[in-house]
């Protein structure tokens, strides 16, 4: 239903983060090293998002534990799946952005088109 919108010229951007664990963040410590956790279940999402194969990024639950420990609340990581539903078989993946925050939290930055 959102992919009608592109035809209409309208932007939709989803603000979330990919990995938000809060729980496991470093408070005031934003250089620290990321998670094992964390750097598995974004490459595993890229990996995810460049082949088109959008299933299992919407049954983000089935990953494992990777997926658990990185997703441990949904409301930072739905807004990916509403951007999946605007994407165009043809259209490019770009990731402008990278990098995880306090060990936990995943600044990816996803682009579609």
């Amino acid at each position: 239903r959102l992919a009608p919108l592109r035809e209409e010229g309208v932007l939709v951007i989803g603000s979330g983060n990919l990995v938000h664990n809060l729980h496991a963040y470093a408070w005031g410590q934003h250089g620290v090293q990321a998670y094992d956790w964390a750097v598995r279940f974004e490459e595993r999402a890229r990996e995810l998002l460049l082949a088109g194969n959008h299933g299992p990024l919407v049954a983000y639950e089935e990953l494992g534990r990777d997926a658990q420990l990185s997703v441990p609340t949904p409301d930072h990581y739905l807004p990916l799946l509403y951007l999946l539903g605007l994407r165009r078989q043809e259209d490019p993946v770009r990731f402008p952005v990278d990098g995880v925050d306090g060990g936990s939290v995943s600044m990816l930055a996803v682009r579609f088109g």
